[in-house]
């Protein structure tokens, strides 16, 4: 499966980057409670925080805003996942656990400030590109809303988008009976250490597996 950043994007944000992990023989389940009790206390404890200082000081919020408009998005109405993630947790409207994958990948967005999608691997159609979408493109979101694409930030297989750092698919969505998966992590555009961003990526799929199991293959997309 390949991956790719389409001039549409690079040619507005030209730092732009993604890190991509691919899982394969995985078992979803409900979390463990280890999980679920460490993200609790995760959240308090960025509750806790927030009330010393403004939500835009949280990492990642003002890069990923500023992302956002360079792209022609209103961050204001289309919030990064990880930002809309915060305002909640700020609001102590704390997250409930999904199941084993979902629920570390929103750890794992919170403690990064990045917005991270993750997908089932066997639901996607060919090759992916991350683009900005165009007129009459659309898709049904795990918000029950039928996301309008057209001039946001997408990704696209050859049935369609399903996805965006702002909120996913319906179709792609992962579940228990997914096996194999495919995370697309939105680094910030200012990190420019290799070792650094593959430092996250290792992280995060060494704690994907010892929950979920299976294996984990990493890359960086830049172009």
């Amino acid at each position: 499966m390949k991956v790719t950043i389409d001039p549409s994007v690079l040619s507005k944000v030209p730092d732009f980057k993604i890190g991509v992990i691919i899982y394969e023989d995985i078992t979803v389940s409900s979390s463990p409670q280890m999980i679920k009790g460490r993200f609790q206390l995760y959240q308090e404890s960025i509750s806790f925080d927030l009330e010393e200082r403004p939500l835009s000081d949280y990492k990642g919020v003002k890069e990923w805003r500023s992302v956002f408009k360079k792209l022609g998005m209103d961050p204001s109405k289309y919030r990064p996942s990880h930002e809309a993630l915060v305002r909640r947790i700020a609001k102590k409207d704390f997250l409930v656990t999904i199941h084993s994958a979902a629920d570390i990948n929103n750890f794992f967005s919170l403690q990064y400030g990045i917005p991270i999608g993750i997908y089932d691997k066997e639901k996607i159609n060919g090759d992916i590109v991350i683009k900005l979408g165009q007129e009459n493109e659309q898709y049904e979101g795990l918000n029950n809303r039928n996301i309008d694409a057209n001039q946001k930030l997408i990704s696209l297989d050859n049935s369609g988008p399903f996805g965006s750092p702002f909120v996913d698919s319906r179709r792609t969505a992962v579940t228990e009976q997914t096996t194999s998966a495919i995370q697309i992590a939105y680094l910030q555009p200012s990190m420019t250490s290799k070792e650094e961003m593959i430092a996250l990526l290792q992280a995060m799929s060494k704690m994907f597996t010892q929950v979920n199991g299976g294996t984990a293959s990493h890359k960086i997309v830049s172009t």
